[in-house]
């Protein structure tokens, strides 16, 4: 924000007023819920703070969003979210599965039976939203079965051992992809990588960019892959939004927010280049302490 302009200020909003990150924010706004606030309302909200640019961080939020990007846009106030259609493709994994597939994408088979899979272990999981929410990895047929029963809308995918990755990307509005990142997920809890390392896989970077554009994704984006044993990737799902280890990839060059701010004024990235860190960068995410006087 500093690079644009130095009077900024971060806002962060929540239903819970004990959230940990009012403390790392400047303002906190303990907002209604999103099925309960009309559209009207956050305009007048971001009119009164003179709030100009808004990011949506969780999935349950980008529907709302996207479904009121373009009427907020006529207020001067600009969301970093896809189009409405994109994103309930990228909440569905069984609906990004099924268009994937009919481009011709590697990815992962997904079904809402493990009768139609032809694999040994499973993966179980949700079928909307954050693909890491209860979970269910390496698990034998009757296992899965028994883990489905725990869940809203459970989907089955074949168990398929290899390296997680996660390439983060930034899409401009004109839908050309700005830059891409690999990282590698070298240590995961609760579907989020606590130890992340940077790499390049140009071939990697190559077939994200490829399906970013074909899904018409905007703004900043994390798909998720594993490369198998023998090379092979597989789209695992796409999350339409920064990630929680995506501060990485800004280490590293991928500029997102900048670029959103200086879209969102007109202004044409073409002299605002890429340049990826030469240098590989790990990221180690931690608890800490922090004491602030009340």
């Amino acid at each position: 924000m500093l690079k644009l302009d130095s009077s900024m200020i971060l806002i962060g909003g929540d239903v819970n007023p004990n959230c940990i990150g009012r403390y790392f924010v400047d303002e906190f706004w303990e907002m209604p819920s999103l099925e309960e606030m009309k559209v009207a309302e956050l305009i007048s909200f971001c009119k009164m703070k003179n709030i100009r640019f808004v990011i949506p961080t969780r999935d349950g939020e980008l529907a709302y969003f996207a479904s009121h990007r373009r009427i907020c846009e006529e207020h001067g106030i600009f969301v970093m979210v896809s189009e409405r259609d994109t994103i309930e493709t990228c909440l569905d994994k069984i609906r990004f599965y099924g268009v994937l597939k009919a481009h011709g994408f590697p990815v992962i088979p997904t079904s809402l039976s493990a009768e139609t899979l032809n694999c040994h272990y499973y993966v179980v999981k949700e079928r909307y939203g954050a693909g890491a929410k209860s979970i269910g990895l390496h698990l034998a047929k009757q296992e899965a079965l028994l883990h489905a029963e725990r869940l809203e809308s459970p989907i089955f995918q074949p168990f398929i051992q290899g390296c997680e990755m996660s390439v983060d990307l930034y899409i401009t509005r004109a839908g050309e992809v700005k830059g891409a990142i690999v990282r590698k997920r070298d240590y995961v809890v609760n579907g989020e990588s606590q130890i992340t390392t940077t790499l390049k896989n140009e071939k990697l970077e190559r077939l994200c960019m490829e399906v970013a554009r074909y899904l018409k994704l905007y703004g900043h984006i994390v798909m998720q892959v594993i490369i198998d044993g023998e090379g092979k990737f597989h789209f695992v799902e796409c999350n339409s939004r920064f990630g929680g280890a995506s501060t990485l990839s800004i280490e590293a060059g991928l500029d997102s927010f900048y670029w959103f701010f200086l879209e969102s004024q007109g202004v044409n990235l073409e002299n605002y280049p890429f340049t990826r860190s030469p240098i590989e960068k790990r990221q180690i995410r931690y608890p800490t302490d922090l004491v602030v006087d009340i």
